[in-house]
């Protein structure tokens, strides 16, 4: 028998329920994960307020990592591997099914945990580096710097070439910086401490936060608008004219940048170039406090569910 989490409504966390169902075996590409380790999202708590698009019922959780525990016909894996998977729907779960084509070895370098986290914030990050074209010697201000999209974005900018600076608060700027960053306190003044430490420009800007302040933060220091975005909804980006990627009415889901995105990750974190912070862990019966821990959004790092 599973083990999973369902929402039949939406509303707050104590509409999270725990039930079974029989393990059923996996159909042609398909594989079944015994799950060891689910990441904790933003979204999975946007979902069950039904803050954009979601179902119900609904069985929330969209990254894992675990162990091939039956393979169906075609599905190139053996029962025993190690992998990690997404997109996931229901992973919040002891056990799931998954298309073989969202599943990857798990780097042995890796933990279960660091697994489970790496693949929404890391496709996240690529798609937002993307939209606003980032490329080697640009100078991008990154909005949340320390947050795990951030911490992801800033690996990944800084592989390539890019210079980041990040706002966040003080209390993360070593964070900031061991990443490769530049840190720099949000607030008043922003914009003033933004040119001080850039004065020959910014050229793009990612919004990770939501903020108005960084919203005109960076419309006012990024010259082509074109080349600001944000991954957070609301009206005040739509109003200020800022493309929004992800979910949600009006976002661009860059679905086929996010899906080829997965494989250059697992291979980055394979060689020790892409790392995953996490910062807290949860027992599956603890799913709720789990997803109040991440929507009070000062993680800094991922949160992890384990069964």
């Amino acid at each position: 028998m599973a083990t999973y989490v369902v929402a039949d409504q939406p509303g707050g966390p104590q509409v999270l329920e725990f039930r079974e169902e029989p393990d059923r075996e996996p159909g042609a590409g398909e594989i079944a994960i015994r799950v060891r380790a689910i990441g904790v999202n933003p979204v999975d708590v946007k979902q069950r307020i039904a803050d954009g698009p979601a179902e119900f019922p609904l069985r929330p959780g969209h990254e894992v990592a675990g162990v091939v525990d039956a393979v169906g016909a075609g599905a190139p894996f053996r029962v025993g591997d190690e992998v990690l998977a997404f997109r996931v729907f229901g992973g919040y779960a002891t056990r799931v099914i998954v298309d073989a084509g969202d599943v990857f070895l798990k780097p042995a370098n890796l933990s279960f945990d660091e697994a489970a986290g790496l693949l929404l914030v890391g496709v996240t990050a690529v798609h937002a580096l993307t939209r606003v074209q980032a490329v080697r010697g640009d100078v991008v201000l990154v909005h949340g710097a320390s947050g795990s999209v951030g911490q992801a974005l800033i690996q990944l900018a800084v592989a390539d070439g890019i210079r980041v600076i990040g706002t966040s608060s003080e209390r993360n700027f070593d964070l900031v910086r061991e990443l490769g960053a530049e840190p720099i306190a949000y607030g008043p003044g922003l914009v003033d401490r933004v040119r001080a430490c850039a004065p020959d420009g910014i050229d793009a800007a990612i919004d990770l936060v939501g903020t108005e302040e960084a919203i005109d933060t960076s419309l006012e220091l990024v010259a082509d608008h074109a080349r600001v975005t944000t991954i957070v909804g609301g009206p005040y980006p739509t109003q200020r004219g800022v493309q929004k990627i992800g979910r949600g009415v009006g976002a661009d889901p860059g679905t086929e940048i996010r899906a080829a995105a997965r494989q250059p990750l697992v291979d980055a974190a394979a060689r020790g170039d892409l790392r995953t912070r996490v910062v807290a862990r949860y027992r599956l019966a603890e799913a709720a406090a789990a997803q109040i821990f991440v929507a009070e959004g000062h993680a800094a790092g991922k949160v992890i569910l384990i069964p």
